[in-house]
């Protein structure tokens, strides 16, 4: 049975286009809890995919100033963690958990 805190840590896969490139390097995105730290990341993914990990980098991505319909509002903050897997793992991010 996994630990709970896995579930929290893993917010959600990021889907874009460069996560995509970064696939054929073995590596895969997620957007993590603000409060996450690298080993917790490192064990959430490995507990929760089965798999080896060999790296976690970690970025925090400001939120922007945008506006709608005249009025101004600011994006959240988000963390970002790029892991990389061990030769031969993989994780599919399309399917769910």
């Amino acid at each position: 049975m996994t630990d709970l805190r896995h579930y929290d840590v893993l917010v959600s896969p990021v889907i874009t286009e460069k996560s995509t490139l970064v696939s054929d390097n073995n590596q895969v995105v997620f957007n993590v809890a603000r409060d996450a730290s690298k080993p917790e990341i490192k064990a959430a993914v490995e507990a929760l995919f089965s798999v080896k990990v060999t790296a976690v980098n970690t970025l925090i991505r400001k939120g922007k100033t945008k506006r709608f319909r005249g009025i101004k509002g600011r994006q959240s903050d988000k963390k970002m963690a790029v892991v990389t897997l061990a030769e031969g793992q993989s994780i599919d991010v399309a399917t769910g958990l």
